[in-house]
């Protein structure tokens, strides 16, 4: 009896184990689809401004040429449910932490993970 209680407890553990993993790999996709709208937008409006470099891109620049027709630009919300915003000065856009750093759980900035990537 013991074992059968055991076995359940594990299977339920190990069920909200991977039921938060599935959970954080949805933020990361979703916040990489949002990457790329930016980086749509980004050169949409490069490609009818092409003398303008990309550091001197604004958000306001951009927001006529999301997919979306967004009235605000997308902010993108983190593993800890912090919005962060998207440094539209490089080329892909990245998702900012609160130091100008780059925010990226996943480590790998090529798995389309929190990332534009490849």
């Amino acid at each position: 009896m013991s074992l059968v209680i055991f076995l359940l407890v594990a299977l339920m553990t190990t069920g909200l184990y991977f039921s938060t993993a599935v959970g954080d790999w949805k933020l990361g996709r979703s916040a990489s689809e949002t990457l790329r709208s930016v980086y749509v937008a980004q050169r949409t409006y490069l490609a009818d401004h092409p003398t303008t470099p990309v550091t001197s891109l604004t958000e306001s620049d951009l927001r006529p040429y999301l997919p979306n027709n967004a009235s605000t630009f997308p902010k993108v919300a983190g593993l800890d449910g912090v919005e962060r915003s998207i440094n539209v000065k490089v080329s892909p856009p990245v998702i900012l932490n609160g130091s100008n750093g780059i925010y990226d759980p996943s480590g790998n900035p090529n798995d389309s993970l929190w990332d534009v990537g490849e």
